[in-house]
């Protein structure tokens, strides 16, 4: 399979050179190690000529902050190089990317395919707002492709799903995904928030982008949100003309902190993917445990597809508890005394919910039924601590 073209001609390194070194320059301003925060709106000219150069030769210079910055162009050929792809789009959160895509490329009585294991907010933007302007979305059983495929007709315009999955964990088949979309001519989307591209990058297989919400692995340290689109430069231009207009990025600081969280990606996923199965592991053979969803497990019905595709599995944990209800659950949560109770995933801290109460506690218990959120579910989310301290802290929970 043709591999994307790469974003610069820079050396083929590993992991975490790239994390480090990718789309910096060597010399900075100041001679500084690292980049400067400019907390700049708007950047001047010297005088007409330059503007009249600047729009004529477009040449690669800041003017408004809106449509993009010095070190926000840093950061962004950082994760377009970690990807493997040819640009990437930074926004100000991950919602964000998913939202300036889908208003990018779609018009009214478009239709679009989703696989039904996904962010509870990507499904609700699609079906109660999308829906207001016109556009059509489907929802089908995660990695069933011959269902993905029944759901295409002509006004289909994007496929898309989380690979793997969130909370489920389910992993797609990406070659299957990106062959279906091609077939019938139709753009794909990943959203590979839980994976990363340390662990698998989706454009290899063929799929024309990547989502990431860079609040998570990324960033890595629950002290930023970000979210990022990759793919070709020439499917990106309309996405990241849009997003100049939608206003939709990240500032200064944020920019800063992302481009720093990403110097140590390669390290901290190391720490993650080792943690996240030394604990499935621990949970699989608990007698308290009724089954672990992590597709590093033999067990998982998606293992294989893991185990060809992924480098690794992720620290994101999800397991049911034997014969509890939801306060027996909501205890063991609040047991734990080193992940704190919280939304979200991939920072240095271990974070533990119960998706019940966290995310879906506005649902009828038919609409739980239907997303597959049972009353003993609880998501974990390991970070970079010891994982014996971990899976002691889990043994006492469950004790």
């Amino acid at each position: 399979m043709t591999k994307p073209t790469r974003n610069d001609d820079q050396p083929v390194w590993g992991f975490s050179t790239l994390s480090v070194h990718a789309g910096e320059a060597r010399q900075k301003p100041a001679y500084a190690i690292t980049d400067p925060i400019l907390c700049a709106a708007t950047f001047t000219f010297e005088n007409t000529d330059a503007v009249i150069e600047f729009l004529e030769k477009k040449i690669p210079r800041g003017e408004y902050a809106r449509y993009g910055t010095p070190a926000e162009a840093t950061v962004e050929k950082k994760l377009a190089a970690l990807e493997g792809g040819q640009e990437a789009v930074l926004y100000s959160s991950g919602m964000a990317a998913i939202v300036g895509l889908l208003l990018a490329k779609l018009n009214s009585g478009d239709e679009v395919v989703f696989f039904d294991e996904c962010y509870h907010r990507s499904r609700e933007f699609c079906v109660r707002h999308l829906s207001r302007f016109g556009v059509v979305t489907h929802q089908v059983p995660a990695c069933d492709y011959d269902a993905m495929e029944r759901a295409i007709n002509p006004r289909t315009r994007l496929l898309i799903s989380e690979s793997p999955t969130n909370p489920h964990l389910s992993v797609v088949d990406l070659e299957r995904f990106a062959a279906i979309g091609r077939k019938h001519g139709i753009e794909t989307l990943i959203d590979a928030t839980l994976a990363t591209p340390y662990n698998v990058r989706p454009l290899e297989y063929g799929v024309d982008y990547v989502l990431h919400s860079a609040t998570k692995y990324l960033g890595g340290h629950n002290d930023l949100l970000a979210g990022v689109i990759v793919g070709s430069s020439e499917k990106l231009a309309p996405v990241r003309k849009l997003r100049g207009l939608l206003g939709s990025i990240s500032s200064a600081h944020t920019v800063y902190l992302l481009e720093r969280g990403l110097k140590t990606f390669a390290l901290r996923m190391e720490r993650h993917n080792a943690n996240g199965q030394a604990v499935a592991e621990f949970l699989a053979s608990h007698p308290r445990i009724e089954r672990v969803y992590y597709p590093g497990l033999p067990s998982h019905p998606y293992h294989e597809v893991a185990r060809r595709t992924m480098r690794g599995f992720g620290g994101l944990v999800t397991f049911l508890v034997k014969d509890a209800d939801w306060r027996e659950t909501a205890r063991i949560v609040d047991r734990v005394t080193i992940p704190r109770i919280a939304p979200s995933l991939g920072g240095v801290e271990s974070l533990i919910e119960q998706p019940l109460v966290m995310s879906y506690y506005e649902c009828s218990p038919e609409d739980r039924k239907r997303f597959g959120i049972p009353d003993n579910m609880i998501r974990l989310s390991c970070g970079v601590e010891n994982a014996e301290d971990l899976i002691a802290d889990l043994q006492q929970a469950l004790a």
